[in-house]
């Protein structure tokens, strides 16, 4: 019987660094036999990348609730078409957010409630849950100037203002804190070779 793959989910406010260290580590998993499949929330497969356009769009309207209810639909349809098929071939996947992202943004940054959100997203998911969560942390004002040197439009979330940045940010700290075991803390605010080295050595136990 085939052993089943791991799931590797990276998390942070936005502009912590989290597409850029599931490149990195993409890199160093297949040196090291591990060959991983890099997956972004919302989307990863066609009807996911279809709601990431539509929660993203600036010119919309969307309440908190109808927020929260499109996230979990992109990530049941995520989990039922490529992470539980992959996982059971035996893949490790790296995704770009999952679960605590919701838990984050909708039920503490928009004020749902983080129990509303996590009960409505294991419906969603199945339970499925991270092997392992890496964290990346790094202060709002500091996550916003990294997003603001892109030089893009900021997307409806990332409009957001810095009072709902920081209660996201401090539930990540509170939901690491509740699952030491599951999810790894790593400091963001360090060059790059640093943070996939803790990154790297918060994986040792499962490589």
């Amino acid at each position: 019987m085939r052993e089943r793959g791991r799931l590797i989910t990276i998390e942070g406010v936005d502009g912590a660094g989290k597409t850029t260290l599931a490149t990195a580590l993409a890199a160093e998993l297949a040196l090291r036999g591990k060959a991983a499949r890099l997956l972004r929330e919302p989307g990863g497969v066609r009807a996911a990348e279809a709601i990431r356009r539509l929660v993203k769009d600036a010119a919309l309207q969307i309440g908190p609730r109808a927020e929260a209810l499109l996230y979990a639909a992109a990530r049941a349809q995520l989990v039922q078409e490529a992470l539980e098929p992959a996982l059971a071939g035996g893949e490790w996947v790296l995704l770009d957010r999952f679960l605590d992202s919701s838990l984050a943004y909708q039920g503490a940054g928009r004020g749902l409630g983080v129990e509303a959100v996590r009960a409505l997203n294991l419906f969603g998911t199945g339970g499925l849950a991270p092997d392992r969560t890496l964290l990346l942390a790094l202060d709002p004002a500091s996550a916003q100037a990294r997003a603001d040197a892109r030089g893009q439009t900021p997307d409806r979330l990332e409009q957001a203002g810095e009072a709902f940045f920081a209660r996201v940010a401090e539930a990540y700290l509170d939901l690491a804190a509740a699952e030491p075991h599951r999810i790894r803390v790593i400091d963001a605010d360090q060059e790059r070779e640093a943070v996939l080295a803790q990154a790297l050595a918060a994986l040792a136990d499962l490589l």
